[in-house]
C-alpha cells in the first residue's frame, strides 16, 4: 500500500481487485455468509416465493393451515463493527506489505460490502480510545474508516519507540468496551495478530455470546522462523526490550519455533473456546484467496441453522 495513495484510491483498488471477484461467491446474500441471525424475533409472516425452507416456523404454520417464516431484526438492518489492532507488532511486514496494511484493507472491503447494502459499520482502534467511528452508512463512511485507519498507522508509526505503554495491547479492555457499547446483536471483526499481553480470552467469549464475532487473524511468514543470519539486536515491538542473538545457533532457532508454535497453539485454542470463526490472513497472500475460502468455509458450516442461532 502506497503512502501516497488517499483513501478513495484505495476504495477503488479493493473494489475492483477484491470485491468484484468476492460478488461471485456471494450471490447477493453477504449477509448469510458472514452473519447468522439473533435470537431476535422480529416477526413471523406469511411465506414469499424464494424464503429459505429452513425459517419456517411449523407450529405458527400449523395453527394457521398456511406457510409462515421467521424474520429476524437484523434481517432488516446489520450493524457491523471494526475493533482493529493498532499496536506496535502490527507494524511489522516481510513480503508484500506490513501487518497494518492488511489490516486497513480487509476492514476496506468489510465496510464497502457492509455499507453497499444499506447496512451500518462501526470503527474501534486499539489501543486507546482514540480511534473511534459510530456506525453508519454509505460509500463515504466506508472512505472514513479508511482514512481513520491510514491516519492512525501514519501516527502511530513511531509507536515502537515508545515502549513500555501501559495502555499497549489493551485487546482484553477493548472487547469489554465494546461489549458495553453495543445494545443489539451485531457482528464484530476482530482483526489482530494476538501478539500482546493475554488476558483477553474471557472477554472475548463473553463478547461472542451476544454477537457474532469473526477473529482475522493476521500473520507474517517471518515470525514463524527465525532467519539464519549471524548476530543481530531484535527488538519487542509492544515492550521495546532489546536482545542479541545469534540466529546461526541452531538450539537458539529451534527454540524460537518452539515457542512460536505454542503461542499459536495458545491463540488458536482460544479463539475455539470462545466458539468464534476465524480468518488467518498473510502479508504473503492478496485478501482474495483466504476471502474465498472463508465463505466457502461459513457456507458450508450453515450459520444459519447454527445451535442456538
Amino acid at each position: 500500500m502506497s503512502r501516497l495513495e488517499t483513501p478513495e484510491r484505495i476504495l477503488r483498488r479493493l473494489e475492483f481487485k477484491v470485491v468484484r471477484r468476492l460478488d461471485g461467491y456471494f450471490f447477493g446474500d453477504y449477509t448469510g455468509i458472514f452473519y447468522g441471525p439473533s435470537l431476535d424475533l422480529a416477526e413471523v409472516r406469511e411465506y414469499q416465493p424464494g424464503d429459505e425452507v429452513r425459517r419456517i416456523d411449523w407450529n405458527v404454520t400449523a395453527r394457521m393451515n398456511r406457510l409462515f417464516v421467521r424474520q429476524y431484526l437484523e434481517e432488516r438492518e446489520l450493524t457491523a463493527w471494526l475493533l482493529v489492532d493498532l499496536s506496535p507488532s502490527m507494524h511489522f511486514g516481510t513480503r508484500r506489505q506490513l501487518k497494518r496494511e492488511t489490516a486497513v484493507e480487509f476492514a476496506g472491503v468489510a465496510a464497502y460490502i457492509v455499507t453497499r447494502h444499506g447496512d451500518k459499520v462501526g470503527l474501534l482502534g486499539f489501543p486507546g480510545r482514540e480511534v473511534f467511528i459510530p456506525p453508519r452508512g454509505g460509500r463515504m463512511h466506508a472512505l472514513r474508516i479508511i482514512h481513520a485507519l491510514d491516519q492512525a498507522a501514519s501516527r502511530d508509526g513511531g509507536a515502537a519507540d515508545r515502549p513500555g505503554d501501559a495502555q499497549a495491547m489493551d485487546l482484553a479492555a477493548s472487547l469489554r468496551h465494546l461489549g458495553r457499547l453495543l445494545r443489539r446483536r451485531s457482528l464484530v471483526f476482530l482483526l489482530s495478530d494476538f501478539l500482546g499481553p493475554q488476558g483477553w480470552e474471557g472477554p472475548l467469549r463473553e463478547l461472542s455470546r451476544r454477537h457474532d464475532v469473526i477473529a482475522v487473524w493476521i500473520q507474517d511468514p517471518a515470525e514463524r522462523e527465525l532467519p539464519d543470519v549471524g548476530g543481530l539486536f531484535v527488538r519487542d515491538p509492544e515492550s521495546g526490550e532489546q536482545l542479541w542473538v545469534d540466529t546461526s545457533d541452531p538450539a537458539l532457532r529451534k527454540a524460537y519455533r518452539e515457542l512460536v508454535a505454542r503461542q499459536h497453539q495458545g491463540v488458536a485454542g482460544a479463539l475455539r473456546a470462545a466458539r468464534v470463526d476465524t480468518m488467518v490472513l498473510s502479508t504473503a497472500e492478496p485478501l482474495v484467496d483466504p476471502l474465498i475460502r472463508f465463505i466457502e468455509y461459513r457456507r458450508r458450516k450453515g450459520r444459519w441453522s447454527s445451535a442456538g442461532r
